[in-house]
């Protein structure tokens, strides 16, 4: 028999607890940490205000390294592995540099370094300054790829992200039908229905710029259709652009190939 769950009053006391004492328990061995690689950077030569950064550069480095294997959770394994190296390394560093500082404290009144130690010392400003950056690019690159994904699914509403692909094709046919208006040409020959503007999904290239929608770039390729009969794809391109939207030349290629296919569909029904 399955053992009760907690009450959710009593769990939410309990989590609450334990984040605090998460909290306090980082503050004060981040406090701690500060304390002695500030003396070490003192010992190190390292001047004026510039001792109270130092300890940011290591400690801090170890934060930012956490977070960003949080945030790349989903990222394939050597880059998170990477993100693994650099916080161990960052970790190691602060570990030896506070028993340095403990050692040197306990045979001295006075905290002196040899000249190794300055040395590694002065190598880890330059040594984080590089860790940091092509981690950023590590993260740029895969969150780079995440906002593509968000982008191309933008146009659809949460409700019909949660349906099933089929009944989402079956939905967007309907509304199509219902919204979505075919210009007709001169001789009046119906056009057949178009494809689900939900099957073309149009890349976004320029971030400054919106997408153009579906429905409004078939409704402009259908538009020079019904003009000139046919759909050339940079006459798309510059009406599209015409007004302030953004659009890809597959995109545009693909929303031409469309309306194409319907003229040719008119021009087949009207010979039979």
């Amino acid at each position: 028999m399955p053992s009760p769950a907690p009450t959710a009053p009593a769990a939410v006391r309990g989590s609450l607890t334990i984040r605090v004492g998460i909290v306090l328990l980082a503050t004060i061995g981040f406090a701690l940490s500060y304390d002695a690689l500030r003396q070490m950077a003192v010992a190190s030569h390292v001047r004026g205000l510039l001792t109270y950064l130092f300890p940011l550069v290591i400690d801090g480095f170890i934060a930012i390294g956490i977070v960003a294997l949080l945030i790349l959770r989903g990222a394939p394994l050597r880059s998170r592995l990477y993100v693994w190296a650099l916080v161990g390394v960052a970790t190691l560093t602060s570990i030896w540099a506070n028993v340095v500082h403990a050692v040197g404290l306990n045979e001295g009144t006075r905290l002196r370094l040899n000249n190794a130690t300055v040395g590694a010392l002065s190598g880890i400003a330059p040594l984080a300054l590089a860790g940091a950056v092509h981690l950023y690019l590590v993260m740029n690159r895969h969150l780079g790829g995440d906002g593509a994904m968000a982008d191309a699914t933008l146009g659809t509403p949460p409700a019909e992200s949660a349906m099933p692909r089929q009944d989402r094709q079956i939905r967007h046919e309907e509304t199509d039908d219902a919204n979505t208006g075919v210009p007709a040409k001169a001789n009046d020959v119906p056009m057949p229905e178009a494809k689900p503007a939900s099957a073309m999904t149009v890349p976004r290239t320029d971030r400054r710029k919106r997408t153009v929608p579906d429905e409004e770039l078939l409704t402009m390729a259908r538009a020079i259709g019904a003009d000139t009969g046919q759909v050339p794809r940079p006459a798309l391109e510059k009406a599209v652009r015409a007004k302030g939207y953004s659009i890809s030349k597959d995109g545009a290629q693909k929303a031409a190939d469309i309306v194409r296919a319907e003229l040719n569909a008119a021009k087949d029904a009207v010979a039979t």
